[in-house]
């Protein structure tokens, strides 16, 4: 298993926030396992901590923005991404003002800082979201659609159009982490001329520098033009370098703008809050889709947890206990006795097997035209595969009896028939107290669950 990772030591940087224009101290701190990504605005009484959360996505307009409590944290896109490429799992982010440093532009930075720190690893597994079908979205009005499909790898597919003679049809891909540092942290943010003044009359960018971010021109600048510009950014002066590009310095890479895509891609699929193993193509991409896709994937990943903890009957295998070995520790007895196998027992949890046939004799008067499993002798049979969880420490077990005192959140999801295979798992919730247990019960069918209930039993030695 890939062992989770972390920063070996603080590590601390000063920038200018590109839209808000204000300078800001940020900390990336070690974090525990299973911690994620979170920021915490060290500038604000309290020092709020905002969890990198697709579901805390307040805005996409240029970036993305997360909020917690009316606490935002502007433009995390860059440092997630920084993060994630470098495949670090758990940081405490600290800054002192509303907005992530936009530094160059890029990631690279970022990407340095955390070098600077140095990384190591943890106790933990990673916890991977694994895409095991193919799942897109699509937005019919932008033509914007991503897909993510199965692999075992993490790659990323990028593909831009703006309908520009300058910029054309461009395209960039990482086929593995390893190429993230090298070949998509130095690639920088761009915006085209005729965005530019616009951005700027609506407050945004207010950090910006031809410095810190790629201007292209799709269409013919006049001297005049050039030199409104200047003013506005604080320059004495403004020269189109190299064709269609605006800018002090070259482009690191022919399909940069592409290539920053990409970058922001792997930062806003951060927000997922687990890395993926999957393909990831993009067409047209931005932050609103990019967030929206995240969300998919999260609703996704909140369904494999909940069947990751299904128990998995594979009944070529041998049984803990068999029917013998339940009749040994068990009082119960033929046509009461609701368990046929124990397939797994820990300390805290135990799995167990009814096969349910149409011979079974509640059927002659259960709806007999209509065979259901009765809801109360589904909880018969968890109460019977709880009591050998309860019992199985004891020194001999087998002369004591598991008496339920309470049933509480009773539900039943779907009906039983026969033909079905119950897997019956309880659940310790708490550790036990005076021969009394405290146990969360559920039967599937399959992935499917059935019925779910708490159940509190105490144990008594048979007199």
């Amino acid at each position: 298993m890939t062992k989770q990772r972390t920063l070996a030591q603080p590590v601390s940087f000063q920038g200018i926030g590109l839209h808000t224009g204000r300078v800001a101290t940020m900390t990336f701190l070690p974090a525990d396992a299973d911690a994620g990504f979170k920021f915490q605005r060290t500038d604000i009484e309290g020092s709020p901590i905002i969890v990198a959360d697709v579901v805390r996505v307040k805005s996409t307009n240029r970036g993305t923005t997360i909020e917690e409590h009316g606490v935002q944290v502007h433009t995390v896109e860059h440092v997630l991404s920084a993060f994630r490429g470098l495949d670090v799992h758990n940081v405490l982010i600290q800054i002192d003002g509303p907005e992530v440093p936009i530094m160059d532009g890029s990631s690279l930075m970022f990407v340095e800082a955390i070098q600077r720190a140095g990384i190591v690893l943890q106790d933990a597994d990673v916890d991977y979201l694994e895409i095991r079908e193919q799942i897109t979205l699509r937005d019919e009005k932008t033509g914007s659609e991503i897909i993510a499909f199965p692999d075992d790898n993490y790659s990323v597919t990028a593909m831009i159009d703006f309908n520009s003679d300058i910029l054309g049809l461009q395209y960039a891909q990482m086929n593995n982490l390893d190429e993230y540092e090298t070949q998509i942290a130095p690639n920088r943010t761009f915006v085209f001329l005729h965005e530019l003044e616009v951005l700027l009359d609506q407050g945004l960018i207010k950090g910006g520098d031809l410095d810190n971010a790629v201007v292209i021109a799709n269409h013919k600048v006049t001297d005049e033009q050039l030199k409104n510009l200047a003013a506005k950014l604080n320059k004495p002066e403004i020269k189109i370098e190299q064709a269609g590009v605006l800018n002090t310095s070259p482009l690191r890479f022919q399909n940069e703008p592409a290539r920053h895509k990409l970058l922001d891609i792997i930062g806003d699929l951060a927000l997922v809050g687990k890395p993926l193993k999957a393909r990831i193509v993009a067409t047209r991409p931005g932050h609103t889709i990019n967030v929206e896709f995240a969300k998919l994937l999260r609703q996704h990943a909140l369904e494999q947890a909940r069947f990751k903890n299904i128990p998995r009957y594979d009944p070529t295998k041998p049984p803990i206990f068999d029917y013998h070995g339940i009749i040994k520790r068990l009082p119960h007895r033929y046509p009461f006795l609701m368990l046929d196998k124990v397939i797994e027992l820990s300390d805290t949890h135990v799995v167990g097997i009814k096969n349910v046939t149409i011979n079974e004799p509640f059927f002659q008067g259960h709806f007999p035209d209509n065979p259901v499993f009765p809801g109360v002798l589904q909880l018969e049979a968890l109460a019977q595969t709880g009591g050998l969880l309860a019992i199985q420490k004891i020194e001999e077990g087998e002369k004591w009896d598991t008496y339920f005192l309470k049933i509480d959140n009773c539900r039943f999801k779907q009906k039983v028939l026969p033909g079905d295979t119950l897997i019956l798992k309880m659940e310790l919730l708490s550790p036990p107290r005076r021969g009394i247990f405290h146990m969360f019960g559920t039967i599937y069918v399959g992935d499917k669950l059935v019925s779910e209930a708490e159940l509190t039993a105490q144990i008594v030695k048979r007199s």
